[in-house]
Parts: C-alpha cells; sequence; structure tokens
C-alpha cells in the first residue's frame, strides 16, 4: 500500500465518530450469551483480542471460546447510545442502564449465557 493511500485512511478512521453502546457475543454452539458494552464500540476488536489471547475477564466465556475457537462465535451490536446535548448527561452511566436494559430482556444467566446473577 503506498504512503499517500495509507495517509487517507488514517484520515478515514480519525473522522470515523465514535459509538458507545451494547454488543452481544453469542456462542453458536450453544446459544450462550455475553452481553457487554463499551464507550467505543470500534474498541470491540480490543474484546476479540483479548479471547484471541486467552487473557479475557469472563473466565467462562475465555474458556468456550478457547474450546470452540472464534469462528463458533458472533460479535453484534444490539443498540448504540443517542447521546444527547445536556450538561448533565453521563454517557457512562447512560451506557450502564442500556447494557443493563439488555441483560433483563435477554437474561444471559446459567445455561443462557456467561453472567452471574446478581443477589
Amino acid at each position: 500500500m503506498d504512503r499517500e493511500r495509507k495517509k487517507q485512511l488514517a484520515e478515514q478512521y480519525k473522522e470515523m465518530k465514535i459509538e458507545a453502546g451494547v454488543y452481544q457475543i453469542k456462542n453458536c454452539q450453544n446459544g450462550k450469551l455475553f452481553i457487554g458494552s463499551t464507550p467505543n464500540l470500534k474498541s470491540l476488536n480490543g474484546k476479540r483480542f483479548a479471547l484471541n489471547n486467552g487473557t479475557d475477564v469472563n473466565k467462562e466465556l475465555q474458556k468456550e471460546w478457547t474450546e470452540y475457537g472464534e469462528e463458533a462465535f458472533e460479535l453484534e451490536v444490539l443498540e448504540t447510545l443517542k447521546p444527547k446535548d445536556n450538561v448533565y448527561y453521563d454517557t457512562k452511566d447512560e451506557l450502564a442502564k442500556l447494557e443493563e436494559k439488555w441483560i433483563d430482556k435477554l437474561q444471559p444467566f446459567g445455561e443462557r449465557g456467561y453472567h452471574v446473577p446478581k443477589s
């Protein structure tokens, strides 16, 4: 790739708007789900990188990712956070609420997922 093309791609990447959102990782072998959120959906490659390197914090998800391989899983964005023009708007708080909404909706516990119910 020539230098000019690399520079052009780098500029395009910088101009992409950063979106926060909720995503799921689905094990297509057994249907189990992991629901997560990130302030930057572009960082999902980091999640995949951690799983491929055996360093993900969710031990059950990591175990099955290692066992079944990356091909057995689907990553999907469930919802992007709609930013608000409000000085009191807390992106981190709103993202946590959005993730909680999806966990409540999909119930990824026990045989259905990689989450532990809150007691």
